[in-house]
């Protein structure tokens, strides 16, 4: 039995409460225009009987690693993304213990490389999987550990192919809902039922959502802006000068959970993924939050426990809810080439 796979019943109780969560304001968000369709929905108790194949991943446990400061600063577990020449390698690491979770087959061209995420409480993956020099494929989703295979068919408004090409093309709001791209339309899957979701994606672009849905950042007409409770807060955020011409712009990758806060990264020249991010703006000011740490940053995640996960070369960095630092984890030898995907608290 994969350890990491099953979800204590404390975070499952958590996650049932968000079905019964008040959301956004439908009035507040209708005032500015903007789309209140597809706010975020738990995972249920039970995934229905896959489609295709239900065969279990191969899957091997790599060797225990030390790292006794984790298990008190981050009592979770921590997902990380791998790449050999013919396979996806996830990895969760908890504690003092780094296992391989699923080996996903990359097949032909880029697209499951180029797609492969994982939910925001670590219990589904999601990826296209298309031929050589497609740009579009069939969206798979399976259970963490790669078995319970199921293909998403043609039904409206789907059309049965998405986009596999970009710097974030899957997009999930919590566990059940994942947003993809069919040709130029945003289109919200329903991914417990294997089908899209009722309502409309809504028109904004490089949409991202906190990690229990509730709050999200996009860009409506060109103006990025973010959504906390019932408000709605446009922002102007200008990056670096000196990067920015080696980059197509920047996107949101994280959201805090009350929405206020977001972490931004640069999107590609090319349409290769990407999933650093760099700095971290209040949306009510505009102001890049100044973070207590030296050094290059890799990725900064806001996770669903309220912490901010600072990730630099060999460690990330801990810091809570008003980015003070309470404590810091050394990586694994292992994964610190690695993408680091979520973290699952």
């Amino acid at each position: 039995m994969n350890t990491f796979a099953a979800a204590p019943a404390n975070r499952t109780a958590r996650l049932r409460s968000l079905r019964r969560a008040v959301v956004l304001s439908a009035a507040t968000l209708a005032m500015v225009g903007l789309s209140a369709c597809g706010e975020g929905r738990n995972a249920p108790a039970g995934s229905p009987a896959p489609t295709t194949s239900d065969a279990p991943a191969t899957v091997a446990t790599a060797a225990p690693v030390s790292n006794p400061a984790s298990a008190t600063v981050l009592t979770g577990t921590r997902y990380y993304l791998g790449m050999t020449d013919q396979e996806a390698v996830v990895h969760a690491v908890r504690g003092n213990v780094d296992e391989v979770t699923a080996r996903i087959p990359l097949g032909k061209g880029s697209c499951v490389r180029n797609t492969i995420t994982i939910s925001p409480y670590g219990e589904r993956l999601a990826w296209v999987e298309g031929g050589a020099n497609e740009d579009a494929g069939t969206l798979v989703t399976s259970t963490i550990d790669g078995s319970r295979k199921r293909t998403v068919e043609r039904a409206e408004p789907f059309r049965g192919k998405a986009n596999c090409i970009g710097s974030n093309p899957l997009v999930w709001n919590t566990n059940d809902l994942l947003m993809v791209q069919d040709g130029r339309r945003s289109v919200l899957i329903d991914v417990a039922e294997n089908k899209p979701a009722d309502g409309d994606a809504g028109n904004e672009t490089l949409k991202w959502w906190s990690a229990d849905g509730r709050n999200w950042a996009a860009v409506s007409e060109g103006k990025p802006y973010a959504t906390g409770g019932s408000k709605v807060h446009f922002y102007h955020y200008t990056p670096p000068k000196a990067e920015a011409a080696h980059y197509d712009g920047w996107r949101v990758r994280s959201v805090s959970m009350d929405g206020r806060y977001v972490a931004v990264g640069w999107m590609n020249t090319d349409v290769s993924r990407n999933d650093g991010s760099f700095a971290v703006v209040d949306t009510t000011t505009s102001k890049v939050v100044k973070l207590p740490v030296g050094g290059e940053v890799k990725s900064i995640q806001f996770a669903a426990d309220g912490k901010v996960l600072v990730r630099q070369a060999t460690r990330v960095v801990v810091l809570d809810a008003r980015f003070r630092q309470i404590g810091e984890v050394a990586e694994p030898r292992d994964v610190q080439q690695l993408t680091l995907l979520t973290y699952v608290p």
